[in-house]
């Protein structure tokens, strides 16, 4: 792919496939950046749904920095407690039990799901544990004009409690001891591109005004399309690499391949507005409360 540097910011773009993924250079994110590069990174990130940052040496306060330029900070976890001081920060850390090897976009199951997420790389195993994301509105594009008919029509109810904590989640009994349940249309309509994409992933749970199994049919279905190999890029991480992911138009998949080693990032994300779908009507929160953490802090 071809390297493009973005006039006046000495940002550089390299495309990692031609529907998902790029290589964003020229940037620091520890220090101060323009208006006018926070606008070129954001750009990238909408056009390519999850870009790359390698050799980043952050702490808290300077990811926190960086990430309040693309909105304001959800609090860290809306069923996990956020480590002291750290209100804004969620450990992902493998010898907490913490992975996330099942498509998901993540926390489907709440009102509000984050717009973007901010992974900076800590700790990484020898071999495997790379990330896999996938471009849910060229996922939506692929499908068949009759299909795409129907699934604008749809809606979805995701659940903390669902076949992602039974896998991937240790201590399931503290993640499922307050339940959320959201109901999501399955095409949503990004607030800014316009483009609609598929909004599912693990936690969906059941379509509206289908039973058991023919939900369990149609969200296999249309799940087909948003992992398939040629909607994905693949990355393979080193530390201090951050990842920054369009949440609201992407599904990734944290691969497990690595064993008993140890695995460590710190993930931050920015609130969204409510998701929309091609008829206008938005997502409505069923169960449980998250208002606290949708606000975040400045």
């Amino acid at each position: 792919m071809t390297e493009t540097l973005l006039p006046q910011t000495g940002v550089t773009v390299t495309p990692l496939t031609t529907n998902a993924g790029a290589e964003i250079g020229g940037v620091d994110a520890s220090g101060p950046l323009d208006d006018t590069t926070v606008a070129a990174i954001r750009a990238a990130l909408l056009k390519h749904k999850v870009i790359f940052l390698r050799d980043q040496d952050l702490d808290y306060t300077a990811q926190a920095a960086f990430a309040q330029r693309f909105g304001t900070l959800t609090l860290g976890h809306p069923i996990y407690e956020a480590p002291e001081g750290r209100p804004n920060l969620r450990e992902m850390d493998s010898k907490q039990g913490t992975r996330a090897n099942h498509w998901h976009t993540d926390l489907t199951f709440i009102e509000r799901p984050p717009a973007f997420a901010f992974l900076h790389s800590k700790v990484i195993p020898p071999v495997g544990g790379d990330t896999v994301w996938a471009n849910a509105a060229t996922a939506y594009r692929s499908m068949p004009p009759e299909l795409r008919d129907f699934a604008d029509r749809l809606r979805i109810v995701h659940s903390n409690d669902c076949d992602f904590t039974d896998d991937t989640v240790i201590e399931r009994g503290h993640y499922i001891s307050t339940a959320f349940e959201a109901e999501h249309p399955a095409v949503r309509v990004h607030p800014e591109t316009g483009e609609r994409s598929l909004l599912l992933g693990g936690f969906a749970r059941r379509v509206v005004g289908y039973g058991p199994e023919a939900s369990r049919d149609i969200i296999r279905m249309l799940q087909g399309y948003l992992t398939r190999p040629e909607h994905n890029v693949r990355w393979q991480w080193r530390v201090g690499d951050i990842a920054i992911w369009d949440n609201q138009s992407t599904a990734h998949y944290a691969i497990y391949d690595y064993g008993n080693q140890y695995r460590r990032g710190e993930r931050l994300t920015v609130v969204a507005p409510v998701p929309v779908g091609v008829d206008g009507r938005p997502s409505e929160a069923l169960r449980g409360d998250t208002t606290s953490y949708s606000a975040g802090r400045d």
